[in-house]
């Protein structure tokens, strides 16, 4: 934790030079020394300190000074560091104006000079007011700050990348929050160019994209080497796994990920069928375990960076990023899983990120405290979402087409939502229309059985319908089902095309596409058991067919 400031301002550089001596000397334990002997720069100072989330315990000021007096240096100090102990350094001809000072611009004291000895006539009165400011003073969160619209899409995109690479980040809604409103205030931010970003170093973004955002927190988006041995496209469960792998047995792996670790089960609140923790575990703690595991073999994670294409050249793959670089590589592991499909109803694309969300999005979860929210789906994601969201909403409804969960819901979860007494079930539902002006406020839901048709107030939508593959972004001529996922092993023989593709005189690996070296794993895959478990276990044995393709190359 960083130690708070004691700030001492005097155009006198060796009276400040003696001021600081004796601060450093009774109080350098706990405090850190700034001086300057212009108020000027003073004041500039205090906008990048207050950026830096720094915290200003005391200011000790001179009164007579060329730029300004004293006591209109502390009142306009007051106004940034409000809370911060102000005093007068004054001589004995001003103690007129340092006592006039205490009622108009409320002075905490003054302290006459010379202050010899300071054992008496300083220390004293300066370990008071620290005193006396150490009792109030709530230490200020070290990290990145966001200030914006809880309902903002933008907003919702920056909180869910930071929480998913598991980023801590304090949220000030610029609405409701007076330090959010004090900190655009203090930068002359106009209120139309939020969120802002703010980071420890007292920079900060406005309305910025991910990757800005990414890479200011350190993340790598480009390729440190010419040739890996392997590159995973996506850091689920599986991508993980072949990371893992991948890494402990020697191969230069690279992972691409364009949001965070961890896929849609490093959303979820809780997973308590995953092997090997009985009292369950969170998606995000699964993830993260991953990721430390990976890191530690010498895996290279570039996020958030998204792939648009693979093409092959003379058995080697050239990996196209969005950003218009490139990376090259033998093998190719594709672990880009799923994505929930889009509900259809009326008007759902104005709500998207503003009330409307596709997953879990825990990071909201905490703006629908006492009210009512909405889920749409009756699968594991759905439910433990609904659980986790019971801890904040005043009710919680599962709209679902069928009669009941037990066809698409573990049994472990369907006990847990029949526990729980502000969850409920809306069997053979369907949400038709969604309302409101700037943000979700209100649906329309119709039971599909009687035709009823009821609207209701709704904070948020939280969405889990289906399971799309997220494979249209591959131009390379790669085999898929009909509802596109893709195709691998000897499931590839029944394609008419694939034997006019394949050329080799083996048959496929068991999770080899048609196109030689590059495999897919997890649910991605046509076929995969969509279990996180499987996945794991798919993104493993990837890696044992990569060193056989690599040993025949």
């Amino acid at each position: 934790m960083k130690k708070p400031i004691l700030f001492t301002l005097d155009d006198d550089p060796q009276v400040l030079r003696a001021v600081v001596r004796d601060l450093r000397n009774a109080f350098g334990k706990d405090f850190r020394i700034m001086s300057t002997t212009s108020a000027k720069e003073a004041l500039s100072s205090l906008t990048e300190l207050k950026n830096k989330n720094e915290s200003i315990a005391l200011f000790l000021s001179d009164q007579r000074m060329p730029e300004m007096l004293g006591v209109d240096f502390l009142q306009q100090a007051k106004e940034i560091f409000p809370e911060a102990k102000r005093i007068l350094l004054t001589a004995y001809s001003d103690t007129e104006a340092a006592i006039k000072a205490i009622n108009e611009v409320q002075l905490d004291y003054y302290l006459m000079k010379p202050w010899d000895p300071p054992e008496e006539r300083l220390f004293p009165a300066l370990s008071d007011q620290l005193d006396e400011w150490q009792s109030s003073h709530v230490p200020d969160f070290n990290g990145i700050r966001i200030v914006g619209y809880q309902f903002s899409p933008r907003s919702h995109q920056i909180k869910d990348f930071l929480s998913g690479n598991l980023i801590p980040y304090q949220w000030f809604d610029y609405e409701s929050n007076t330090a959010g409103q004090d900190l655009v205030a203090l930068n002359n931010i106009e209120a139309k160019d939020l969120p802002a970003v703010f980071f420890e170093d007292g920079s900060f973004l406005l309305n910025p994209e991910i990757q800005q955002v990414g890479e200011k927190t350190g993340m790598r988006s480009k390729a440190s080497k010419t040739m890996y041995d392997v590159t995973i496209i996506g850091a689920g469960p599986s991508g993980l796994a072949a990371a893992v792998y991948g890494g402990s047995e020697g191969l230069t792996t690279a992972v691409i990920e364009k949001r965070a670790p961890g896929g849609q089960a490093g959303t979820s609140s809780r997973i308590e069928n995953y092997l090997g923790f009985p009292n369950g575990l969170s998606g995000s703690d699964l993830s993260r375990r991953a990721f430390s595991q990976a890191t530690r073999f010498g895996v290279e994670f570039l996020s958030p960076q998204e792939v648009v294409s693979i093409s092959i050249q003379d058995h080697y793959k050239i990996v196209q990023l969005a950003d218009g670089s490139t990376l090259n590589t033998k093998s190719v592991i594709i672990t880009t899983g799923v994505d929930y499909r889009t509900l259809e109803a009326v008007d759902i694309e104005r709500f998207t990120g503003a009330g409307v969300y596709y997953g879990a999005a825990t990071t909201e979860a905490h703006a629908c405290r006492h009210n009512d929210v909405y889920v749409v789906g009756g699968g594991n994601s759905a439910g433990q979402a609904a659980m986790y969201l019971a801890n904040f909403a005043n009710r919680v409804f599962i709209v679902i087409r069928k009669k009941d969960l037990t066809a698409t819901m573990s049994k472990y979860l369907i006990d847990q939502i029949a526990a729980t007494k502000n969850i409920h079930i809306l069997p053979e539902t369907e949400v038709r229309q969604v309302y409101g002006d700037d943000r979700l406020s209100a649906i329309d839901i119709e039971n599909i059985a009687t035709g009823k048709k009821e609207k209701v107030n709704a904070a948020a939508l939280f969405i889990f319908i289906g399971a799309r593959p997220v494979t249209d972004w591959i131009t390379l001529d790669i085999i898929k089902d009909e509802k596109g996922f893709i195709e691998t092993g000897r499931d590839l023989l029944k394609y008419e095309s694939f034997k006019k593709a394949w050329k080799l005189n083996r048959e496929p690996y068991l999770l080899e596409t048609c196109s030689p070296g590059i495999f897919v794993a997890g649910d991605v895959r046509a076929g995969a058991m969509n279990r996180v478990a499987s996945a794991v276990g798919e993104g493993a044995m990837a890696i044992k067919f990569v060193h056989q393709y690599l040993a025949e190359n």
